[in-house]
């Protein structure tokens, strides 16, 4: 500011000297300025210039303004780096008690500044959350049967998560580290309930072997299940990552492709730009996802 260097260095000419303008212009400026605020602001003697009392008020609350343009300007810089701002992300429960926690760590580690917060909901509590942009981003699953085609969301694919079974470890397939869906025709089902997608998932794979399920149990989370399976009362279809804490009395067993496998996806809203930490955070999702060897192959 043209005040500022005119008090500093003692005189309208020394102060045009260093800012490289003519004396000239310097005092019409501060004409300018004494003009727009009806008060001298230069108190002008032998040997230069002093601040008036107004003139002080300006200096002091201008300077005070370029240090909040200053602070802002780093600010920026922060967030452009994805050092500094707020993230609020959505998942849902299997892989927030999975992959999720990983992702969180590692970001935190990198992103110390930012504002992480994590919203936890069903599928349709996701979606509202992202068109109400309550949350930025949120991670999305859908089956073959039902795809998502949500618009005004844009969606990219982080894998594929298959569907294992599960049996005691009494089970006369315990000893075995894969089994076929028409060998299990005569077994009791084990099953969420709520008309929850995995209820869809042992319908269409048991019909599509030839034979209807016996359901024995409907199950209001995974771990309930488990619990059910280990203490004979039927067996399971659990998509894997549902499986990341496993009880000792059970197995896991593959199917081989014969289950469908849900695909895992990472969303945010079609019209809205990805800020640095989304993008940050999307890059470490994907991260932890190929260290952990997961299919990203499209299902069929």
């Amino acid at each position: 500011m043209l005040l500022a260097a005119v008090a500093r260095y003692g005189s309208m000419t020394a102060a045009a000297e260093q800012l490289a303008y003519t004396p000239s212009a310097v005092s019409q400026q501060i004409r300018k300025l004494e003009g727009e605020l009806g008060l001298r602001v230069l108190s002008r003697h032998a040997k230069g210039v002093d601040l008036t009392d107004a003139g002080r008020a300006v200096v002091e609350h201008v300077a005070g303004i370029e240090r909040e343009l200053a602070a802002l300007r780093e600010q920026l810089e922060h967030i452009r780096g994805a050092r500094a701002g707020t993230l609020r992300l959505g998942t849902f429960p299997t892989f927030g008690a999975s992959l999720l926690p990983f992702a969180i760590t590692r970001f935190t580690a990198h992103h110390q500044e930012v504002s992480l917060t994590v919203r936890s909901a069903r599928l349709s509590g996701l979606l509202e959350l992202l068109h109400s942009r309550e949350i930025e981003m949120a991670v999305l699953w859908d089956y073959e049967w039902s795809r998502l085609d949500e618009p005004g969301l844009s969606v990219h694919q982080l894998l594929l998560d298959p569907t294992r079974l599960v049996v005691s470890d009494s089970h006369h397939l315990a000893q075995r580290t894969s089994a076929g869906i028409a060998e299990l025709a005569q077994e009791r089902w084990i099953t969420r309930a709520d008309n929850h997608p995995v209820a869809g998932v042992l319908l269409r794979t048991c019909q599509a072997a030839g034979y209807e399920p016996t359901v024995a149990f409907e199950a209001h989370d995974y771990q309930e299940a488990q619990a059910m399976v280990a203490a004979g009362l039927g067996v399971a279809l659990v998509p894997q990552l549902a499986l990341s804490g496993v009880r000792e009395d059970v197995r896991v067993l593959d199917l081989g492709g014969q289950a469908p496998s849900r695909r895992i996806m990472l969303a945010n809203s079609a019209d809205r730009t990805p800020s640095p930490v989304g993008t940050a955070m999307a890059k470490i999702l994907r991260q932890v996802v190929r260290e952990g060897g997961w299919h990203r192959e499209s299902a069929s």
